[in-house]
């Protein structure tokens, strides 16, 4: 179970949509920027494995923060470093 402030999430898909309309607004950004390839789900992939990894007592407020400050830079090395580990013969990718 994940708990932010006065919310309690039971999952991660949960929290997900919840914050799906800062992933969208982040995504529609980065479109008119012309960075079309980066998803809804590479943000939030991107967010969980790199930056809240080790992160406790997130709120709510903080993930809408990185979610909407998340750097496009940082989001398509993640990507590329994804597509290489997906291209490896060893592939242990996790996927989320």
């Amino acid at each position: 179970m994940c708990s932010f402030m006065d919310y309690e999430f039971s999952s991660q898909k949960e929290l997900f949509m919840r914050v799906r309309p800062a992933l969208r607004s982040k995504c529609s950004e980065l479109k008119r920027l012309g960075y079309s390839k980066i998803k809804e789900f590479d943000i939030w992939n991107y967010l969980i494995i790199k930056k809240w990894k080790q992160a406790q007592g997130l709120m709510l407020s903080d993930i809408v923060n990185d979610i909407m400050n998340v750097n496009w830079e940082e989001i398509n090395n993640y990507l590329e470093q994804k597509e290489e580990k997906t291209h490896s013969p060893n592939n242990d990718l996790d996927i989320i």
